[in-house]
């Protein structure tokens, strides 16, 4: 595709679904213009915990997305420098919350004892997901937008988006305090402020703001392996030793507050692993997650104004990968994608 013809789009929010789409968007010849209202990302994806996680429990409407989630992010490994999965595989006992993948495996104590030495009680049985794994999602973010930029993207940040140019129910550009960015197509992907940009454009999406709680600790290397997911905590472990664990959010009580939660989350690791009676904790703090109200991702063009595109997603770091790949064929190439049947906006049209 030449400059002439080339699709001129500009992508507002700079989290991991943004830069994912800024990338593959870029990868097709498009003139892409990234818009972030903070610093990269500066929302929910800096407060993920960043589990490639592709199971689900009961029906799933979004089975054929997330199961090609694990191997979008495989070949992104290949294509993007810098940006690196640590594949080191999920257990899971005692949470009871029914999630199964198609690889994951029921595996005996011995085994769980090899996978996780550290465990003082290894469980009688567990779930083993060995395809699974988990990243840094802030420096995937850079990562992706490097490549996208490489690729000639425009990536600017601290640019609030002030309103929309529309022209005879066509989107034109989007409007900042610089001016506006003209545009074909604008695409969504700002998390939780993503409902309010799409308020402007005349469209209602429910989506509300759901918190959880990050953990990051101090913590010796190597112990925990993998991740490891059970009643007692949900915790994994990066090369240098910084433990990340995650909690949902209760209620507003103050023994839920962020550093209550971090004291009484280390005292749970702290029972479970040996070697860990030395953890601190460094960092505690909630993220908003965007939640569509029916739990399914909200992406595709809005059925109300021409050319505005959404991607509104939870898990949207284990969704960035493939969303970005597919969306980019509807937006540039204007194939649809089966796969994204079930996540149009025009659902919740009256």
């Amino acid at each position: 595709m030449n400059q002439e013809t080339s699709k001129r789009i500009v992508v507002i929010g700079a989290g991991i679904v943004g830069a994912s789409l800024a990338y593959h968007l870029a990868s097709k010849g498009a003139q892409v213009t990234v818009v972030e209202a903070g610093g990269i990302a500066s929302g929910v994806t800096g407060t993920s915990f960043a589990w490639l996680n592709a199971s689900c429990a009961g029906m799933d409407p979004i089975a054929a997305l997330r199961g090609g989630a694990i191997a979008a992010w495989r070949r992104l490994e290949t294509q993007v420098p810098g940006l690196a999965v640590r594949w080191h595989g999920a257990l899971s006992y005692g949470t009871q919350d029914g999630r199964v993948s198609p690889s994951c495996m029921v595996i005996d104590r011995s085994r769980i004892a090899q996978l996780e030495p550290q465990l003082r009680q290894p469980p009688e049985q567990a779930l083993y997901e060995p395809e699974q794994g988990a990243l840094d999602a802030v420096a995937a973010t850079h990562a992706l937008l490097a490549a996208a930029r490489a690729l000639g993207a425009t990536v600017r940040t601290h640019t609030p988006v002030l309103g929309f140019a529309v022209q005879d129910g066509k989107v034109r550009g989007v409007e900042t305090a610089a001016g506006v960015i003209d545009a074909d197509v604008i695409v969504l992907a700002a998390g939780t402020a993503t409902a309010a940009l799409a308020k402007q454009l005349g469209a209602s999406l429910p989506i509300h703001a759901s918190p959880a709680i990050f953990l990051r600790y101090q913590a010796p290397p190597g112990v925990v392996r993998g991740i490891i997911s059970s009643h007692a905590m949900e915790v994994r472990q990066d090369e240098d030793g910084a433990m990340l664990a995650a909690e949902d959010y209760v209620d507003d009580a103050p023994e839920n507050q962020p550093a209550a939660m971090a004291q009484r989350t280390a005292s749970a690791i702290r029972s479970e692993l040996e070697g860990a009676e030395a953890i601190t904790p460094e960092f505690a703090c909630i993220g908003l997650r965007p939640m569509p109200v029916d739990g399914v991702p909200i992406i595709g063009y809005l059925p109300q104004v021409e050319g505005a595109y959404v991607c509104a997603m939870h898990p949207g770091v284990v969704l960035a990968g493939i969303v970005g790949q597919l969306a980019s064929g509807e937006i540039v190439d204007g194939q649809p994608a089966s796969a994204l049947e079930a996540c149009r906006p025009a659902r919740f049209q009256a």
